[in-house]
């Protein structure tokens, strides 16, 4: 594989999207005392690679990089890698420079290891291709902005070859979306893009391998297959090993958000190894057996929005509560819930605001629309005494 960052770096990368804050309220201070406590255990274990945007924790996570990471060690014992964000179909080059030197100021740096255009996916071709995105970024690497060039990508498999076809010559490394949940989904299709990536020759990075959390809390039904298999090794380390065992797989991001998290995951990327066959086998017994929780049956038709007075995005709701159903994992389904009814930082520009399940009037149009009969109106009681 490509030495893309001048030496090889372990396989366990630090993304600093979920870092721990001093409140739970959506625009909450960073707690950076405990975060330089999380980046020392990291480094002093021998992990060297940072991953942030420019909108994570609202600008804030590149100035943690700046506090915990850039003003304490030397350059040369760490990596970097941030994202330029391309919301605006209308965005010019110089907004685009200015937003990467922002990025630069924040964080302390130079130079980044790696500078990628973010959220890339189907749709996006035209816009991309218009405010000459790919040239921009082609132009911070000769400048020595960006040691490394490519794009984060969430889509499907198909789009993701028209990408790279057009573009694979001229980048070197994606991030994609890869664990053992979305390896053979239909939606994610994290083993075709994957399969996209290598058959291109561009180093893959891979994000969302514990898929937010949910991967690590499981109904006790499927966690008791993972602990009986073997009772000495947390419910994430087997998610992290799934991307960790693929070939040309550069490093495995997780985003952790306390220092219990960082010990636990340089522990697996140091001493587990590759998954055996058998370990395989376990994990899909655990998968079988994932199906059986029950769930609600929105096959996401969306006929339950067209004439939603209060804008509710219904099958976004069913989908968290599925989630939390599944996986028990409060923390991941509230922000997932936060994403889907209200602003956030991956949304357009002047995008209308979904409802909450609360601003529900209860005048029954999505259960008459509804093919499958869903019972929308108390679904919609059950998310909002959940997740509000």
């Amino acid at each position: 594989m490509k030495n893309y960052f001048g030496a090889p770096i372990k396989k366990l990368g630090f993304g600093f999207m979920r870092l721990p804050t001093l409140s739970s309220a959506p625009d909450a201070e960073i707690d950076i005392e405990h975060v330089k406590k999380m980046v020392d255990l990291y480094m002093e274990r021998g992990f060297t690679y940072f991953d942030t945007a420019f909108v994570y924790h609202s600008g804030k996570s590149e100035v943690a990089i700046r506090q915990a990471v850039t003003e304490r060690y030397p350059r040369e014992k760490f990596q970097v890698t941030t994202k330029l964000p391309l919301w605006n179909p209308n965005v010019t080059q110089d907004e685009m420079k200015q937003t990467t030197q922002t990025s630069l100021d924040r964080a302390g740096l130079s130079y980044y290891d790696l500078y990628f255009l973010h959220g890339i996916g189907p749709g996006r071709e035209e816009m991309l291709d218009n405010v000459k995105a790919w040239d921009y970024i082609q132009e911070l690497k000769q400048q020595g902005k960006a040691k490394n060039i490519g794009f984060s990508y969430h889509g499907d498999a198909d789009t993701l070859n028209k990408y790279l076809d057009a573009h694979a010559k001229d980048i070197d490394i994606i991030q994609l979306q890869i664990n053992y949940l979305d390896w053979l989904s239909d939606d994610v299709q994290s083993k075709k893009c994957y399969d996209a990536a290598v058959a291109h020759g561009v180093g893959v990075i891979v994000m969302e391998p514990v898929k937010g959390g949910s991967l690590a809390n499981f109904t006790p039904q499927v966690a008791d297959i993972f602990k009986a298999a073997n009772p000495n090794v947390s419910l994430a380390s087997w998610a992290l090993r799934f991307p960790m065992s693929l070939d040309g797989v550069i490093t495995v991001l997780s985003g952790m958000s306390d220092i219990a998290q960082v010990d636990d995951n340089t522990k697996t990327a140091d001493t587990l190894g590759k998954l055996s066959d058998e370990e395989y086998k376990v994990i899909d017994t655990a998968l079988a057996e994932l199906k059986k929780v029950p769930t609600i049956p929105c096959t996401a038709c969306r006929y339950c929005v067209d004439d939603c007075p209060k804008n509710i995005n219904t099958p976004g709701i069913i989908g968290v509560i599925n989630e939390y159903k599944k996986y028990q994992n409060m923390q991941g389904s509230k922000r997932s819930y936060g994403q889907m009814t209200g602003p956030n930082p991956f949304m357009p520009p002047n995008s209308p605001l979904p409802g909450k399940a609360s601003d529900c009037i209860e005048c029954g149009s999505c259960e008459n629309h509804c093919p499958q009969h869903i019972k929308i109106i108390e679904t919609h009681k059950e998310a909002a005494k959940l997740f509000e």
